[in-house]
């Protein structure tokens, strides 16, 4: 067995997966969307800004901060946009899928059964490091 050509089985399987098919038509429907395409490149607009300034000798904190507030106004208003929220959403079930096979795949490298094993879902407090814990709960 190709442990390579394997994964490549895999990953043609994650792209026939409901979840990865419904990021890859919220990532279409954002693309499409004209007024949340203007507010992303504004607020790349005011982050390059905000970059310059801030790379300066003689920076004006002022403007700084009149930037930094700027860029949190439009980045409110982009993860409040519905497209926006739909595809961020999509992307945590991705990300929770991709977490999950790759819990499997180190349980396995540690000797674990493939077949039974299951991997623990940490909270979002865990930072990952099992040095000091008890086990996840």
């Amino acid at each position: 067995m190709d442990a390579i050509a394997l994964t490549r089985q895999l990953g043609a399987a994650l792209q026939q997966d409901e979840r990865y098919l419904k990021l890859m038509e919220a990532q279409k429907v954002n693309e499409e969307d004209e007024a949340l395409n203007e507010l992303i490149a504004k607020l790349r607009l005011v982050q390059m800004n905000f970059q310059h300034e801030a790379s300066k000798d003689e920076k004006d904190d002022a403007r700084l901060q009149q930037l930094d507030t700027e860029f949190g106004q439009l980045y409110n208003q982009v993860m409040s946009n519905p497209n926006m929220q739909a595809y961020e959403a999509a992307a945590a079930e991705i990300d929770e899928l991709m977490k999950y096979i790759t819990g499997i795949l180190q349980l396995c490298l540690q000797g674990e059964d493939p077949e039974t094993c299951e991997p623990h879902v940490h909270d979002e407090s865990c930072g990952g490091d099992c040095s000091g814990c008890s086990g996840c709960h």
